[in-house]
């Protein structure tokens, strides 16, 4: 892909097509360059989140705010602990929120310094964190017994899954942690829609050829289809009065709503 912008005409040219810089297609050619760009670069892995690396896309932590606000959940499930930098996200809006929830980490294996300063923050009375495999049978009925046990009775869930990318792995946790998923509720494939876009750039950072059909997008569009009560849904934007109508995602097309 050759891009060419001419600001005196407000032009944007790519493979020989012509777009005016204030359309929404512009916008989204650019992003597409942006967010390939910034993975070669490790763009993802130069933010905090109150002290903690968050290693995500600013983009993908501000839509999800959107999304927990609405949907204003009780539990919260990450799968893939790294820096511990989302947890301590999402427990700073629960917290911020006011309902006394609970995010729950899962990560096959916390390092030492990382679980240490994770124990020191002042978020960390509203976290849980597990070491272990996210598919392991007794930390999902651990979390199975924490949410049941919760006063509300029917707490509202929503699940994350950021930890091992492959296709099988991806789908065995859908299937393992929809059942948390609470309807109304979502859960979010992560890093499937970045994968995907990287896959058959020359010399990617880290990425596989075969990325482009084994990642959890794919493991998502599988999921959804052998499960009626799921869809993917391309999320509406809370407040608009621009332009750009597509969430620029590491996530795109992992963002699954359970609707009954």
């Amino acid at each position: 892909m050759e891009l060419r912008i001419d600001w005196d005409k407000g032009l944007l040219e790519s493979d020989g097509k012509e777009y005016s810089i204030d359309t929404s297609e512009a916008f989204d050619i650019i992003s597409d360059a942006y967010l390939k760009i910034g993975w070669q670069n490790k763009q993802v892995y130069s933010y905090t989140w109150m002290g903690r690396p968050i290693i995500q896309s600013p983009e993908d932590m501000v839509r999800v705010q959107e999304l927990i606000y609405k949907v204003k959940p009780d539990f919260i499930i990450e799968t893939g602990i790294a820096h511990g930098g989302s947890l301590i996200y999402y427990a700073g809006l629960l917290k911020a929120m006011g309902n006394g929830g609970k995010v729950l980490g899962v990560d096959i294996d916390i390092r030492q310094h990382n679980r240490i300063a994770m124990e020191k923050h002042e978020l960390m009375d509203g976290i849980i964190m597990y070491e272990g495999s996210s598919t392991d049978a007794d930390i999902i009925a651990d979390m199975f017994y924490k949410i049941k046990s919760h006063p509300k009775g029917n707490p509202v869930v929503m699940v994350l899954l950021d930890a091992c990318h492959t296709k099988e792995h991806s789908l065995k946790e859908l299937e393992l942690y929809s059942k948390f998923v609470t309807p109304g509720s979502y859960v979010i494939s992560c890093d499937g829609g970045i994968m995907e876009r990287v896959a058959t750039l020359p010399n990617a950072v880290k990425a596989e050829p075969d990325w482009a059909t084994n990642n959890p997008k794919a493991a998502a569009e599988e999921f959804v289809k052998n499960n009626d009560n799921f869809v993917i849904e391309n999320v509406d934007f809370e407040f608009n009065e621009g332009n750009v109508k597509t969430w620029h995602s590491y996530w795109q097309g992992g963002v699954i709503k359970r609707i009954k």
